[in-house]
């Protein structure tokens, strides 16, 4: 086989607290991640160049920071036939900046994909180094299920979360990461909580108040969705989303967004669509 297509899903961080910060200024936090069913699809072709090239390229990122090449230039020193290059090829329906993990999903399924069409025969757990090399919600995606983590995001234990449809929306912003985990108000000590905790008091994300005070478009559209059903921030943003019991009930509340907001339903699964296709 030379040849692959894939979805590279989208997750959602269903809570997200912050437990303290280390003396490197990496934050310890706890979250789950929600994996969906719905993502950006990558096709590969092996070409016997060496050369890896990855088309159309991403509008505002540099080819030296796109988490793609970064991840085939990884694995390209462990593959079989020193001939082989990579094309890749990408559409793109994941909004960037919004808290959805497409560039970490992207790259993991990279890894994944390569790792099978180049034969480098590494398993999962080398393949989440590899990825956690480029960034910590990268693993996740990696090992291919629906997970608690906790440490910076990189200790994950899998588990199997109820299914539901969710409603997720992106409003016309993009969150600087950087900034929301800088803030001086940012809540850093919040205390640790269990699984089963989780389930029992709800989800809560500590950074929803530092983004609602620093993108008013992000507020504005927690307060919309809020109107329909408990409404929450997914990692630290932009994007925001609602559970709902049908696909019908979210996508009848989409169908009454705003002109300026976008969105889309997905189903929660606890295994990756790039799992299931790679029989992983």
């Amino acid at each position: 086989m030379n040849k692959l297509t894939l979805i590279s899903p989208a997750k959602l961080n269903l809570f997200l607290h912050i437990n303290g910060q280390l003396d490197n200024g990496y934050h310890q936090l706890q979250t789950l991640f929600q994996l969906l069913d719905y993502g950006d699809e990558l096709s590969f072709q092996v070409n016997t160049t060496q050369q890896i090239t990855l088309s159309p390229a991403i509008e505002g990122v540099s080819r030296q920071d796109n988490l793609i090449i970064k991840a085939a230039e990884l694995l390209h020193p462990h593959r079989i036939a020193l001939e082989q290059g990579i094309d890749i090829e990408l559409k793109k329906v994941l909004p960037m900046g919004g808290g959805i993990g497409g560039g970490s999903s992207n790259a993991a399924t990279t890894l994944l994909a390569l790792n099978h069409l180049w034969q480098c025969g590494l398993n999962i757990d080398q393949l989440a180094e590899f990825g956690l090399q480029l960034g910590a919600d990268i693993p996740v995606f990696v090992r291919g299920h629906s997970a608690f983590a906790e440490g910076v995001g990189e200790q994950l234990q899998a588990i199997d979360i109820p299914s539901h449809y969710y409603l997720v929306i992106k409003p016309p912003c993009h969150v600087s990461t950087a900034e929301i985990f800088s803030d001086k108000q940012l809540t850093r000590n919040t205390s640790a909580i269990t699984i089963a905790a989780v389930f029992e008091q709800g989800y809560r994300n500590d950074c929803e108040p530092v983004v609602r005070r620093l993108y008013p478009d992000v507020s504005n559209a927690l307060d919309w969705l809020n109107q329909y059903a408990p409404a929450c921030l997914t990692g630290t943003g932009a994007c925001v989303f609602a559970r709902f019991d049908s696909r019908s009930s979210a996508e009848q509340v989409m169908g009454k967004l705003p002109a300026k907001l976008q969105g889309f339903v997905a189903m929660g699964v606890n295994l990756s669509p790039t799992h299931m296709a790679l029989n992983l």
